[in-house]
């Protein structure tokens, strides 16, 4: 075979081929090894190569299924302490309400009961300050009717030159008090 071969490249080299796998000589050889090295290289793709490629595919997507999954998860863990959070915000904000409305209707009744008590002690102030002063003014006037009695007398005296007793002077004031009452009560 070599003395073919050799014959071989001498007329290639001859005829000026210069690449004997452009020589229709070879072609059939050619032709054997392309579909003894094509059945090798699909056996061995088949049975070696794309199984391993085929689980690496495989266990990607699982990986990449398994983390949409948790990320899912997560998401509905975060959507669930989102609405416990607004939850619990909600039912704080209705409580501080209930105590603030608490706090006012305490603070009101504390604050009426105060001031009724304030009302109560300035009523009673109010009592004893109108009893004090009908006092003063029962006793003013008491005092008046003696002063009007002497003024009554001194006047008489200048004006008469005569003395007048104090109780004709106090008769005489008597009856005129009387005669004033009289008409103020018409």
């Amino acid at each position: 075979m070599t003395e073919t071969h050799e014959l071989n490249s001498e007329v290639a080299h001859e005829q000026g081929a210069t690449m004997p796998q452009l020589n229709p000589e070879f072609f059939s050889e050619q032709l054997i090894w392309l579909v003894l090295t094509f059945t090798f290289l699909y056996v061995m793709m088949s049975r070696i190569a794309l199984p391993r490629i085929g689980a690496v595919l495989e266990e990607r997507q699982d990986k990449i299924a398994d983390d949409l999954d948790k990320a899912a998860e997560f998401k509905r863990e975060a959507e669930e302490s989102l609405a416990a959070y607004q939850s619990s915000l909600a039912d704080a904000r209705a409580k501080a309400h209930a105590i603030a409305a608490a706090s006012r209707e305490k603070v009101k009744a504390e604050t009426d009961e105060m001031r009724a008590q304030s009302e109560i002690k300035l009523a009673k102030h109010l009592e004893s300050a109108e009893a004090r002063i009908r006092e003063s003014r029962d006793e003013a006037m008491s005092h008046v009717r003696e002063v009007a009695c002497q003024i009554s007398v001194v006047l008489y005296k200048k004006l008469t030159g005569q003395s007048m007793e104090l109780s004709l002077a106090e008769a005489a004031i008597d009856a005129q008090l009387v005669q004033g009452e009289s008409l103020l009560a018409k």
